[in-house]
């Protein structure tokens, strides 16, 4: 499992993730990464309906990585379960960390 695959840095300094969300979980986390897909795997219990899964994806997203909500933003795939997620002031070495901790690798 290589979580650096799904991860890529800009020229400005943020972080991109692709993930892939599965709503209306019984549980939200992360669930594990996609090879084939290169894709962080989130479940999120909100259904997909009016933005709540986007929101429920950055509420997790913020609650793994420690990070503030306003340092989270979906960039694509707003409507889609294929998702870009742009991720302000971490590295990608700490993100891939908090990851491999929330899937046990």
């Amino acid at each position: 499992m290589d979580v650096s695959s799904c991860i890529q840095k800009t020229l400005d300094g943020h972080l991109l993730i692709d993930i892939e969300v599965q709503p209306e979980s019984k549980s939200s986390g992360i669930t594990g990464f996609n090879d084939w897909r290169n894709r962080l795997s989130i479940s999120v219990s909100a259904q997909a309906k009016d933005g709540k899964a986007n929101q429920a994806v950055m509420h997790v997203l913020s609650k793994i990585f420690e990070l503030n909500k306003s340092e989270i933003e979906i960039v694509s795939g707003h409507t889609s379960r294929m998702k870009k997620v742009k991720i302000i002031g971490a590295e990608p070495k700490e993100i891939i960390d908090y990851i491999l901790h929330e899937v046990g690798a």
